[in-house]
């Protein structure tokens, strides 16, 4: 069965092609590559992980402080002199 979604995407034969160019253009440095590569991925889902930590404890300090009554300021405060 044909499924559109997966038209473009390389078969068998074409994907033993693309490492074979991989590996003629890359030589050795191709593990030194996928290194850079796996440590950059670490380092994007570390990003992805603080930022969600960040949204998650504001979320929290929202909902916390939505339970909690205002604090009424005192308006009164110190007022200037009268000089």
């Amino acid at each position: 069965m044909w499924t559109p979604t997966l038209a473009w995407a390389p078969g068998g034969w074409e994907w033993m092609v693309i490492l074979l160019v991989a590996l003629l253009l890359f030589g050795r440095r191709l593990p030194e590559v996928g290194r850079s590569l796996g440590k950059g991925l670490v380092e994007f889902k570390r990003g992805l992980k603080d930022v969600d930590d960040q949204v998650k404890d504001v979320k929290r300090e929202v909902d916390t402080a939505g339970d909690k009554p205002a604090e009424k300021k005192n308006e009164s405060g110190p007022r200037p002199s009268d000089n």
